[in-house]
């Protein structure tokens, strides 16, 4: 059962800093979906170690779903499998521990976890490291939203 909390708490203990179990890959391409895949993950998501899966063991030995930002996406919302899922959603019907990525006219760019939707929607990231910023400090074309099952 994912816990949106948790992967909340997990966001603001490492919005700022990179878990040493993790590979920081900030300067490889970017460290937003891992971040993300993280949060996800401590909210108690099971990874899939499936050849086409969702998981990390190490930079050597992970899905390319746990970091890129288009695999993710494909992989979670395929509805056909084990670990992350998620159903795309509006901006409205996102909750906290959700996902949101970023368009920047040729390509979807950026991971965010929601992390509240009291007043504004809120998020976090790597790249750009943030704890419950309004998502209205980003600049894009367009977004996706994703409501996060296990």
């Amino acid at each position: 059962m994912y816990d949106r909390l948790l992967a909340v708490e997990y966001a603001k203990r490492w919005a700022f800093d990179y878990n040493p179990a993790y590979y920081n890959f900030s300067k490889i391409g970017g460290d937003c979906t891992n971040f993300v895949s993280q949060c996800i993950f401590a909210g108690g998501v099971p990874m899939n170690y499936s050849i086409y899966g969702w998981y990390y063991r190490s930079l050597g030995d992970r899905a390319p779903a746990w970091t890129g930002v288009n695999e993710f996406w494909n992989f979670a919302t395929s509805g056909n499998n084990k670990g992350v899922k998620i159903k795309p959603c509006t901006l409205e019907q996102l909750e906290v521990g959700d996902v949101i990525q970023l368009y920047n006219g040729l390509r979807f760019y950026h991971t965010l976890l929601v992390t509240s939707v009291a007043d504004v929607i809120r998020v976090s990231a790597h790249d750009n490291n943030s704890f419950n910023v309004p998502l209205a400090v980003y600049g894009f074309t367009a977004l996706r939203c994703g409501k996060v099952s296990d």
